[in-house]
């Protein structure tokens, strides 16, 4: 069995993110000497390997349960009766489930653990999965897929948490992208698979093949995830809860990576809910298929989540960050074109973008909250679910309006917004540990 690659937490400088630390005293300052002395995760450890293969097996099984269910809906309207709008309910109340237990689950695991809460909630959503294809009811249904939600909401909340606290900090962006990358392919992988299954089997098998497959990847996880070394536990008390949530809107640079997961999930989203109404109509008069197929740009993020996350560990997140937003708003414009051949490079820039961001974020996430780190990890993502939810309905508001042309226009405003609070997070001042990291 290979060792854990030791450094002194003293001896991380690559973070040139952090807040500036207040005084330690009794306890806090035993368990910072304590952290100090445990090992990180390096990479090209067997450990970083199979916390990387564990981590993108979570993603992958996360996204693939929830967006599973998209490509069923018309089936679903005409099996049980139900119009578009109420088939829907089958993504959105396991999306908003998910938003509400991300406030949740982030202090259950700062209270008893990272590994529990995340191998519990994978268990429970693969086996709520299987449920749900035997629902008699739509109501059944609807239920097992809001459970499905709440217990997803544990692995997307801790994840982050865990690979912050167990990675060395030269490495988090390269593991952060590892896992981000298993969550676009899931995303992926869950729309076509259950796409294809529902034209040779009944959709309850496929959703039964897609609940034994998460339950493989939930046995893969449990059995490879490395156990935590790092982890403190923090008792769980409401005052505490509620303590842990406002410091985290006390600090200099969180409250602007929550805003920034709010407007740059937003903006996806909105771009992806409308680009098909596009393509649809003319003069492209694309088939449903066809335009099904275009999810296929999503394997751009796969790439970038990892690229651009090494990259954001070797030239710093801030000077990084900014930079592939620009990158999405590139894109942007490039879709208002006419030739498909723009259109289609727009969107494989704009995926690439955001896979890239998003994972720049959440690392950066985890390295600036310095206590209740679950907790913070869940704002973000609680912000980053919200500004699915709201901006991609006010997109359809533009897409009446105006066409293409308005949701380029509100995407595009989101993206400005984010851009320039990427350019406000890049002047933070760095820690006094960080000024060399930062210099070079």
């Amino acid at each position: 069995m290979s060792k854990f690659a030791v450094r002194s937490a003293t001896e991380c400088t690559s973070s040139d993110e952090e807040p500036a630390p207040s005084p330690l005293v009794g306890e806090a300052a035993n368990q910072t000497m304590h952290q100090a002395s445990e090992p990180y995760i390096e990479k090209g450890t067997r450990q970083f390997i199979h916390t990387a293969l564990a981590l993108f097996c979570g993603g992958f099984a996360t996204f693939a349960l929830l967006y599973c269910v998209q490509p069923m809906m018309p089936l679903f309207s005409q099996v049980f009766g139900i119009s578009a709008a109420s088939s829907s309910l089958a993504l959105s109340v396991s999306t908003g489930m998910m938003a509400v237990g991300l406030l949740i689950t982030g202090p259950i695991s700062d209270a008893i653990g990272r590994k529990p809460v995340m191998v519990v909630s994978l268990f429970a959503a693969a086996l709520f999965t299987l449920a749900s294809a035997v629902m008699p009811t739509w109501e059944g249904i609807l239920v097992m897929r809001a459970l499905v939600g709440l217990s997803l909401s544990g692995l997307a909340a801790v994840a982050m948490t865990y690979l912050s606290e167990e990675i060395h900090p030269q490495h988090i962006g390269l593991a952060m992208g590892l896992y981000i990358s298993g969550n676009a392919l899931g995303g992926m992988s869950g729309r076509v698979i259950s796409g294809v299954l529902v034209d040779f089997v009944s959709w309850r098998v496929a959703l039964a093949a897609l609940g034994a497959l998460a339950l493989i990847a939930a046995i893969m996880f449990w059995r490879r995830l490395p156990e935590s070394r790092h982890f403190r536990p923090t008792p769980l008390q409401p005052n505490n809860v509620i303590r842990g949530f406002t410091q985290h809107f006390r600090d200099g640079g969180l409250p602007w990576l929550f805003l920034e997961g709010f407007l740059l999930m937003g903006a996806f989203v909105t771009l992806f809910n409308y680009i098909g109404y596009r393509l649809l109509g003319e003069p492209y008069y694309m088939s449903q298929a066809v335009v099904g197929v275009l999810s296929v740009v999503y394997l751009s993020g796969i790439y970038s989540s990892a690229q651009i996350g090494s990259l954001a560990d070797k030239l710093g997140r801030r000077r990084v960050f900014w930079a592939v937003i620009l990158l999405m708003l590139s894109g942007l414009l490039l879709t208002l074109f006419t030739p498909l051949a723009l259109v289609l490079i727009g969107m494989l820039l704009f995926t690439f973008g955001f896979f890239g961001a998003h994972s720049v974020a959440s690392s950066w996430i985890g390295r600036r909250a310095r206590q209740a780190k679950g907790q913070a990890s869940s704002l973000y993502l609680f912000c980053y679910y919200v500004g699915s939810s709201v901006a991609g309905t006010l997109g359809g508001v533009f897409w009446h309006e105006a066409g293409w042309n308005g949701v380029g226009l509100f995407i595009g405003t989101l993206l400005i917004a984010a851009l320039a609070v990427a350019l406000h997070l890049s002047r933070l001042p760095a820690l006094p540990l960080n000024v060399k990291a930062v210099a070079h």
